[in-house]
């Protein structure tokens, strides 16, 4: 019997190596783009768990930053760099972006459990997420700006939904 699925294409870059020095953008969305993550700006305690793994996550890896983040009602930005200098080893993008996920779904269930956020459907997040390798400072500080200034333009967002 033939498999009918459909294949899925995978979105990353095809041969790039997404441990490499470099500044990446990353975008992920929750399932479905159900609004978790209270209203834009909100000190919400799903918010804040986000904030927090992201950091926690983040800060686990040398040569791993993010000068900028922010979390939306129902989807995350951020820029990380990778600055293997005195590194043998780099995570990927892929790879933090699977901690940051998996860890921060256990939090958000600990506070379901706990009666404090809603029920959600198996996952927070959808399945992949959407990478820019930034390839200057023009790049830079225009995706930079982006995501500073996604919270004032939430309701024109195309990510928006009530």
């Amino acid at each position: 019997m033939e498999d009918k699925l459909p294949k899925r294409k995978n979105p990353r870059l095809s041969g790039f190596d997404y441990s490499s020095n470099g500044a990446y953008f990353i975008t992920i969305c929750t399932k479905d783009r159900k609004n978790l993550f209270g209203p834009v700006g909100a000190d919400s305690i799903s918010a804040r768990i986000i904030k927090q793994t992201f950091l926690e996550i983040i800060g686990k890896y040398d040569g791993v930053e993010c000068p900028v983040f922010v979390v939306m009602p129902n989807h995350f930005h951020a820029i990380i760099t990778i600055s293997r200098a005195n590194m043998e080893f780099a995570p990927t993008i892929s790879r933090i972006v699977q901690e940051f996920k998996r860890y921060s779904t256990v939090e958000y269930a600990k506070e379901v459990k706990r009666g404090n956020l809603e029920m959600f459907e198996k996952q927070i997040w959808q399945r992949s997420f959407h990478d820019h390798i930034i390839r200057d400072r023009n790049d830079y500080e225009k995706i930079y700006k982006y995501i500073c200034e996604n919270p004032l333009s939430w309701e024109k967002d195309e990510l928006f939904v009530e």
